[in-house]
């Protein structure tokens, strides 16, 4: 293995600084989840630390849940839950990159719906306009995370269908053309799995799951997306950051 270029800093205990360069190999996705890091010797060899300051680094690792232990195979990377952000208007494809993760989708069904008054309501297109309904299940490095139902009114549809939409990132095709998210409403409340979903995610019938619904705005107040995600709840979180 090729040395480190890491420079101990003066002012911080050692073992934390390997910590901290330990955590961006995983933050980056340098390693994978679920694959083994380097062994104790190799790490050692790398940053030129003793034994002792290595095993706290990594303990330190474990009990954040980001490393496993696994007795006669060594220390794992932690697959790493997926984290939403009150007040952060982001797709799954932004949240799954920040945390290092490839984001990938499997199309479901994609067509033009009419007859779906409550959907049309909420978008705010007559009865008799079709509107675009896509289904998917979202997977961050191949591993189903969540099934996505999302409606678009017909000329954001139209535009969407000119895409793979098993590789397309909704917001980033958005701005591509000129149209931005201004705000959006979202509700979340847990619902337990029916035997479909159970089955698309990879979890047990009557699982818990969290469901998002969200309905987002263009820069001229117009709603343009109606999504309703249902997310594995051991895989996904919501994070809030409060203030007084």
């Amino acid at each position: 293995m090729s040395r480190s270029r890491f420079e101990p800093k003066k002012g911080e205990a050692l073992y934390l600084q390997v910590k901290n360069e330990l955590y961006k190999r995983i933050q980056q996705g340098i390693w994978k989840a679920d694959t083994l890091i380097p062994t104790e010797q190799e790490l050692i060899s790398e940053f030129d630390v003793s034994r002792t300051t290595i095993r706290q680094a990594i303990n330190l690792l474990v009990q954040d849940n980001l490393l496993e232990k696994k007795q006669g195979r060594g220390t794992i990377v932690r697959p790493q839950n997926l984290v939403g952000h009150l007040g952060k208007l982001k797709g799954f494809t932004e949240e799954a990159r920040e945390r290092g993760q490839i984001p990938r989708a499997k199309v479901l069904r994609s067509e033009f719906k009419t007859k779906f008054f409550f959907e049309q309501d909420i978008l705010e297109v007559s009865e008799t306009e079709p509107i675009l309904l896509i289904e998917r299940i979202r997977l961050a490095d191949d591993v189903p995370i969540a099934i996505e139902r999302s409606c678009w009114p017909k000329d954001i549809g139209e535009l969407l269908q000119t895409h793979n939409l098993n590789e397309a990132h909704y917001y980033e095709i958005l701005e591509q053309h000129n149209i931005y998210l201004k705000r959006a409403k979202e509700t979340i409340r847990a619902i337990n799995a029916t035997l479909d979903e159970a089955d698309y995610l990879g979890v047990r019938p009557g699982e818990a799951l969290l469901e998002m619904t969200k309905v987002s705005y263009g820069m001229d107040d117009r709603p343009i997306e109606y999504t309703k995600t249902k997310y594995r709840s051991d895989k996904y979180q919501y994070s809030i950051e409060l203030k007084r």
